[in-house]
């Protein structure tokens, strides 16, 4: 089954740079950059589209829709449609060669129907204007679509099957504490990022010159709502931004203490060092970036790199988890 694991290999490299282009769309305000979905205005490219783009320029010449962000937004449809196809190419092989592959379908059917379900999150994406609590499922759906395909790659390709490391049953419940902690900030900083609060504290680690500035919590994460808006319909306030900023950082401190302690275990654990330096690695540039973002204003090459760096962390703990269950 060789083309098997070639598809789930290009699927996940796939992913991956669908993951962090749908970052770079959304950071640089281009989600609405064709407001109807699948097509542009109707169309299949944003060329055939020109003179409805043209037409909306006349009218809101500063609004959400340009010829720039309309190929920004098609761009990353047209990657996600070729991954929707590769996991349909993906789960139509494991059900044909059930009895040849390294487990049962079942993976890749859940993988086929979780893609089916980020496209109509992507399309309510735009329907809906930007919602934030849809544009962040949108966020988690394709961080589980690259957490199944990671799965889903090593265990076909048996890298650790055939090798001898020490039992680490006592590794596995921290292992699995460590994705959910690094699952749950990266669903924060969704929240950060769909809410535009990434630059409610200019400051670090101070936040606006304090260590608890006013916050707005309830407002702050109140799910259904309109993009800078309260559930009432007002202009969501700035301590709700700072709320939504001040959580997520607090939580990054979080995540840090715990996955440095584990990556101190695993250091110490035979045939476990790679993976310390790895997640540590990668940990220590999320922090990096993380703070770079605030200290010189959210520049778009390093946000798009802060959400790149949280699928490799991501990635590096799904990947501990698969190997610490491995006999």
């Amino acid at each position: 089954m060789a083309i098997y694991r070639n598809f789930i290999l290009a699927a996940l490299i796939l992913a991956f740079g669908v993951v962090s282009l749908g970052a770079y769309v959304r950071l640089s305000d281009a989600g609405l950059g064709c407001p109807d979905w699948p097509g542009c205005y109707g169309k299949l490219t944003p060329h055939h589209a020109v003179d409805a783009i043209n037409a909306e320029l006349a009218v809101r010449p500063d609004g959400p829709v340009s010829h720039t962000k309309a190929w920004k937004e098609m761009a990353h449809r047209y990657l996600a449609g070729t991954l929707g196809l590769l996991v349909l190419a993906i789960a139509v092989l494991a059900w044909r060669g059930r009895r040849d592959t390294n487990g049962s379908p079942a993976l890749p059917a859940a993988l086929l129907g979780l893609i089916v379900f980020q496209a109509l999150l992507g399309m309510w994406t735009v329907t809906l204007l930007l919602k934030p609590l849809i544009v962040s499922a949108h966020l988690l759906g394709g961080m589980a679509t690259l957490s199944l395909l990671v799965w889903l790659w090593l265990r076909e390709r048996g890298r650790f099957s055939h090798a001898y490391f020490a039992r680490v049953d006592h590794l596995r419940g921290s292992a699995a504490f460590g994705l959910a902690l690094v699952v749950m900030q990266i669903a924060l900083g969704g929240w950060v990022s769909t809410n535009y609060a990434a630059l409610a504290c200019t400051d670090y680690p101070l936040c606006q010159g304090v260590w608890m500035p006013p916050m707005d919590f309830e407002h702050a994460f109140t799910l259904h709502r309109e993009l800078g808006e309260t559930a009432s319909g007002e202009l969501l306030p700035l301590t709700a931004l700072t709320a939504i900023h001040w959580t997520h950082r607090t939580m990054a401190l979080i995540v840090v203490l715990y996955l440095g302690w584990l990556v101190l275990r695993l250091l110490r654990t035979p045939g476990y060092a790679g993976m310390g330096v790895a997640v540590g690695g990668v940990l220590a540039l999320q922090v990096a970036l993380g703070i770079a973002n605030v200290l010189l204003g959210l520049p778009l090459a390093v946000a798009v790199s802060h959400n790149a760096g949280a699928a490799l962390l991501l990635v590096s703990l799904v990947a501990l988890n698969y190997r610490v269950r491995r006999r």
